[in-house]
């Protein structure tokens, strides 16, 4: 089973690397045209030309990232993502390249993606945080402290200081980052058959539940639900209103 995911990832990669070859490297002059043509009248063919040149630069950035242990393919796919975004927003008259500008929001949209999916818990919240996931790994290779466990104070002291973060925030996502997530499907014992899952409380509340917990009357808890459940039908069947989905599979 494992073969063979590995094999259809490999062809998924195969597949976008032909796909990045059938577009031309643009000339400055090329690119410039192809930019105000898709900023100016909307051309969807020149879009395509200038987001298919820039595929390689994609693939690039997404294989830079291949230690995070996410499959390139679905890091190549996030940076298509970035590149359209670029594409939006990229204004040809400023007087830069457009690679120089879509490189940002490659890298971030990437970024982005490993930071959800690296573990189930989100690794990093703030603009500190996400310097501290992306350089640790970097620092630490440098400093020789890659398999070291936890961090000595001194290495510690000299990522906090290099990264400018706090020298707790480089203990705490050092442990977050060189522990793996663990499964409620794993069994207690070795030789068990006991999973965690089976030691997590089981509790239902009732109304009447709720309503001694929080010392109000249980038609004021069912109220409540009922608001809730108001609210969340409500943002459900507006969603479906945005992608154009009717009415019936958004309430499904």
């Amino acid at each position: 089973m494992v073969t063979k995911v590995n094999e259809n990832r490999g062809d998924a990669l195969a597949l976008l690397l032909t796909d990045a070859r059938r577009f031309p490297i643009l000339s400055p002059e090329r690119e410039l045209d192809l930019a105000r043509a898709w900023r100016d009248d909307g051309d969807q063919a020149a879009l395509q030309d200038l987001v298919g040149s820039h595929l390689r630069l994609v693939i690039k950035i997404a294989r830079g990232f291949a230690g995070y242990g996410l499959p390139v393919s679905d890091l190549i796919a996030e940076g298509n993502v970035g590149l359209m975004q670029a594409a939006q927003k990229f204004d040809p008259d400023r007087g830069f390249r457009f690679a120089t500008y879509a490189m940002w929001w490659i890298r971030a949209a990437i970024q982005e993606h490993i930071l959800h999916s690296t573990s189930i818990v989100k690794m990093g919240t703030t603009a500190a945080q996400k310097k501290l996931f992306f350089n640790l790994r970097q620092l630490k290779g440098r400093l020789e402290q890659f398999e070291a466990g936890d961090l000595s104070p001194e290495v510690v002291a000299t990522i906090a200081t290099e990264l400018e973060v706090p020298e707790k925030d480089v203990v705490e996502m050092n442990r977050r980052m060189s522990a793996a997530d663990g499964s409620l499907n794993e069994t207690v014992l070795e030789d068990g058959e006991i999973e965690w899952l089976d030691r997590l409380v089981d509790e239902p509340l009732t109304l009447d539940d709720l309503s001694r917990r929080f010392h109000v009357s249980r038609e004021r808890i069912r109220q409540l639900e009922v608001r809730a459940v108001d609210k969340l039908r409500k943002g459900m069947l507006g969603a479906a209103k945005t992608l154009g989905l009717s009415a019936e599979l958004a309430a499904a």
